[in-house]
């Protein structure tokens, strides 16, 4: 009968154990003295690596189980198949951790990237002053009111009758004073027929709704005219 190689479902490794007891047995049974010839590196090798094509049965494991010389040889090469073997789990585990690593990293990645062309997506808006009253500063009067989304916004102007041209600073404000600025753009207004337009981007992202003013202000004017503006 071919007996195969014990193999071990539990985690430790019993294959110095059986050589000892195999060892012990020998010597007790009075047997000291290695049978055959010692079995070359080859065989040691499949031996210390306890491969499945080894017989128990086969003289060379009686003879490395009793030979001086062969036990060494075999003891080291179980160390070192043991060292490759807990290199080979760790490589494995790093290489485990990193690609997980890279895969959160590359689904954050695309969730930020999503997140990030639904937040800049572009919102064209016009707001028409062409007949609106205006004031300057915090002077009281009739307004006309501008709505804006909290959203990128592509904005056209088009100025107040008699607007000279030139560049204007346009403002979102949280007052009339002009101190609490949200998002703020230059331009230069250009005549389209007898109307002053302009165009610029204001980011209004971060904007909560609520009451604003859009502020417009003239390069050579101190003052800004100011609209009431609703931010949904």
């Amino acid at each position: 009968m071919r007996l195969s190689w014990p193999w071990s479902s539990r985690a430790e490794d019993r294959f110095e154990t059986w050589i000892a007891k195999r060892h012990e047995e020998r010597v007790l049974a009075g047997e000291t003295t290695p049978v055959g010839p010692h079995p070359d590196e080859v065989f040691l090798r499949e031996l210390a690596s306890r491969s499945k094509r080894i017989s128990l049965s086969d003289s060379r494991v009686d003879h490395a189980a009793s030979c001086a010389v062969c036990m060494g040889r075999l003891l080291t090469l179980r160390q070192q198949y043991q060292s490759r073997r807990q290199k080979l789990v760790l490589a494995t585990s790093v290489a485990a951790c990193v690609f997980l690593v890279v895969g959160a990293l590359i689904v954050r990645n695309a969730v930020q990237n999503r997140s990030a062309t639904v937040n800049t997506a572009v919102t064209s808006q016009t707001v028409d002053l062409w007949d609106a009253g205006t004031v300057r500063g915090e002077q009281p009067g009739q307004l006309q009111s501008v709505s804006l989304p909290a959203a990128f916004v592509r904005l056209k102007i088009i100025l107040p009758r008699f607007s000279p041209a030139g560049r204007y600073v346009i403002a979102v404000t949280r007052d009339q004073a002009g101190s609490r600025v949200l998002a703020q753009s230059t331009a230069d207004a250009m005549p389209q027929g007898q109307q002053q337009t302009l165009a610029v981007d204001l980011d209004l992202r971060r904007a909560e709704a609520g009451t604003y003013f859009l502020a417009t202000t003239h390069e050579q004017d101190q003052a800004a005219y100011y609209y009431p503006l609703q931010i949904k």
